[in-house]
């Protein structure tokens, strides 16, 4: 799987496996309707940028989008450059309307768009309250 995750990431501490590493292949099985991936703007590593080039193989180019919003936690903010791939055109399409309000909702719908199933989302969801509570950030 993935190394040096961080916890609050674990497969024990959500009871489940990131899709981290394996979106491609969901996607090109149908069973992840997007893929995402966020920085800070720039900061993309070599190899993120190399995965990235294996879906440009198989994603029609209208439906990657890259765009770079400020994202808040409610104690920081900090620009996030968010790199985006669609499978049907109706994920992206949907996506751009959450674009500017990041909520829990937008949060759960965004698991349901990248492929997470409900008890998945309820896991993430209950998580990301926790952490919150904690005073840490989510991201």
């Amino acid at each position: 799987m993935i190394k040096d995750l961080p916890d609050h990431l674990t497969y024990k501490t959500l009871g489940y496996h990131i899709h981290t590493n394996r979106e491609l292949g969901m996607m090109l099985r149908g069973t992840k309707p997007l893929a995402m991936f966020s920085d800070r703007p720039g900061n993309f590593p070599d190899i993120v940028e190399r995965y990235i080039g294996m879906f440009d193989r198989h994603v029609r180019r209208d439906l990657r989008e890259a765009h770079v919003i400020s994202r808040s936690d409610g104690m920081s903010e900090r620009e996030i450059q968010l790199t985006l791939f669609a499978l049907p055109e109706e994920a992206v399409i949907e996506l751009r309307a959450f674009l500017g309000a990041w909520t829990d909702e937008y949060e759960r719908r965004m698991g349901c768009l990248l492929g997470y199933e409900d008890w998945q989302n309820d896991v993430w969801m209950e998580r990301l309250r926790a952490r919150r509570a904690e005073g840490g950030p989510h991201w």
